[in-house]
């Protein structure tokens, strides 16, 4: 199926890949060869997803063994929190409550879903299935799937629209995936690696203007994507829109004539589909920023240096099958958005000297590459572990300026993985167009440079193969949550407040018990981002005397000196909280935290395998 490619000359400044393909794909004129049906799929295609859905399934593969009851090692904080945001979708489903805000943790004052990385494009649809399946299963299906469909799509436009191989394509598309960086965030953040749209946008970002396209429909198409997103992940909308702006920027500075004769079409096709997606996210958008618990920034810049050192680029991550774990307690203070690994980075770089020349689209990887890196260092340089004296170019910008204040800098990182992803198709497509016979010093030249080319990118990315995440197990919640017990204690408009009180630090059994419940009753606390008192973004809840008391007296691991005034204060926080029952459940400190629930509140009641206050 030939498919024209974003310009004519964008892989090769000689040879118009779009005209090869139009003249030696199946059912071109002459050949006598019917076409093949548009929608039908080649079998190169079907090995290709084939290969990546194995990939998503070994990646998951410690989670499948016993899926209820693992969570990731690495942040399990995180992996549980995205457990409670599938049961957020089905919840919102079932009951036909707004999605965009719950009420169901951080009772009473709720959590503002748009503020938060609640990945709605995918909890909502996949509803149905966290209602049958509950949200552990629904969990890791969707990580393995996210991270196949985004090699799938990144597969997809490069076959379709750069690269005439299809085994380059299938490397391009494996790296885009399953990049080191990506596969760190598998460890319990999949809304960043569910870049499945991001592709599609590039593709059809770059296919605006074109001759022979209709503006409006690509418009619309664009619209209609980058709306999805939004519901997705919009900090990955960002950086693909950043990468997007280069790529025009590069192409517009050594193609200014094609430039100006798409300009019209472009611009058109670029303001409607804006238009569109503005008037689809409208409403949400505003209630990200203006509905209630929204907040401004995040308190104190949290995330403003964390840039990228510049040793993990010559670093094999951790979940790759070079990995070592121990390094990242050298250069793995921040996240593991490159981690190459030194083969990958030469092997880059020499494919970048041959192919720069040559290809249109080497030299825009190129400008990508230098960019993107140079922007993910952050306010200042860190080589090994340490930080220099030496600014980096996050130092000159404000940690105030708007949506960059909540930027972090190693994820522009992220950017030079997927121009990598590229690179490694656009390298391995040359090699393929590289004649292996013939007289003369290019059929020399061809019988060892396909052989010695091929070999070094598979020695690049080999290494690079993701292991299993990394998984630990996690006692299920109490019988007494599981099996309805506490729907006596807990009437309509009152909450079960646990002990101890979820948090970003502390309470990560607790708050499974809600996801895991389905969200049937409402809880104070959590795991979320929400307002501070000045309006600033924090992590968790304000912290009330009584969950103070609770961490403290679980870090101690001793009961503090108690007095009438603590007393006071937790009979106001529970009136706050509109508690109806403090429940306590098996924990490492139990002993101590019923102590201490019992100086608060009085004797508990023993139900089943938990403690009970009622209130």
């Amino acid at each position: 199926m030939a498919v024209p490619v974003v310009d004519p000359s964008l892989n090769s400044d000689s040879a118009p890949v779009a005209t090869r393909a139009a003249s030696t794909g199946p059912g071109a004129a002459g050949t006598g060869t019917p076409r093949r049906p548009r929608w039908r799929p080649a079998r190169a295609d079907l090995l290709a997803i084939g290969a990546y859905v194995l990939l998503g399934v070994l990646v998951c593969l410690n989670y499948w063994g016993d899926v209820e009851h693992r969570v990731s090692s690495h942040l399990p904080t995180d992996h549980s929190w995205f457990e409670w945001l599938f049961a957020h979708g089905a919840y919102s489903v079932q009951h036909l409550e707004n999605p965009l805000f719950s009420t169901r943790q951080n009772a009473p004052d709720g959590v503002n879903m748009m503020a938060n990385t609640s990945l709605l494009g995918a909890t909502l649809p996949l509803a149905p299935v966290t209602l049958l399946l509950g949200p552990q299963v629904t969990y890791a299906l969707y990580l393995g799937g996210a991270l196949a469909a985004t090699a799938a799509t990144a597969y997809w436009m490069l076959s379709r629209h750069l690269v005439r191989s299809r085994a380059a394509a299938f490397l391009g598309g494996a790296f885009l995936g399953f990049a080191p960086g990506i596969v760190h965030h598998a460890n319990g953040q999949p809304n960043f690696v569910s870049n499945y749209l991001l592709p599609l946008i590039v593709a059809r970002v770059l296919l605006l203007g074109a001759a022979g396209r209709s503006w409006r429909r690509d418009g619309v198409v664009l619209g209609l994507l980058v709306a999805y997103q939004i519901f997705i992940n919009e900090e990955m909308l960002l950086l693909t829109a950043l990468a997007c702006l280069v790529v025009v920027l590069a192409y517009a500075a050594q193609r200014p004539r094609a430039t100006w004769a798409r300009t019209r079409g472009f611009l058109s096709a670029l303001g409607l589909g804006g238009a569109l997606a503005l008037l689809l996210t409208a409403y949400p958008i505003w209630f990200q920023f203006n509905g209630p618990q929204s907040y401004r920034g995040l308190q104190g810049g949290v995330f403003h240096n964390w840039g990228e050192d510049l040793v993990a680029f010559v670093t094999f991550a951790r979940d790759t099958v070079a990995g070592d774990e121990a390094v990242e307690k050298t250069i793995g203070l921040t996240e593991q958005n490159t981690w190459f690994g030194w083969p990958l980075v030469l092997v880059a770089l020499v494919a970048l000297a041959l192919l720069v020349r040559r290809s249109l689209a080497a030299r825009i990887v190129a400008v990508l590459v230098v960019v993107f890196t140079v922007a993910s260092i952050g306010p200042v340089v860190r080589f090994d572990g340490a930080e220099t004296t030496i600014d980096g170019p996050w130092a000159y910008v404000p940690d105030d300026l708007p949506l960059v204040e909540m930027m972090m800098p190693t994820r522009l990182a992220l950017v030079v993985a997927a121009a990598v992803g590229v690179l490694l198709a656009l390298a391995w497509d040359a090699l393929a167009r590289t004649a292996p016979t013939g007289a003369g010093a290019a059929g020399r030249a061809g019988r060892w440079l396909r052989p010695v080319g091929y070999a070094a990118l598979a020695l690049a990315v080999l290494p690079l193969v993701p292991r299993p995440l990394p998984a630990e197990r996690i006692d299920p919640p109490p019988h007494f949550i599981t099996s309805g017990g506490w729907r006596p204690y807990v009437p309509a408009g009152r909450t079960l407040v646990p002990v101890p009180i979820p948090s970003n630090v502390h309470g990560l059994p607790t708050l499974r018990w809600s996801a895991l419940t389905g969200h049937e009753f409402p809880i104070p606390g959590g795991y979320f981002i929400g307002p501070n008192p000045d309006g600033e973004g924090v992590f968790g809840a304000p912290n009330r005397p009584t969950s103070t008391l609770i961490y403290a007296t679980m870090d101690s691991g001793t009961l503090p000196p108690l007095t009438e005034e603590n007393r006071r204060q937790a009979a106001e926080d529970l009136r706050y909280w509109k508690a109806s029952v403090v429940v306590l459940g098996a924990h490492p400190r139990e002993a101590v935290l019923r102590e201490l629930m019992t100086a608060l509140l009085g004797p508990p009641q023993r139900v089943d395998d938990v403690w009970l206050w009622p209130v």
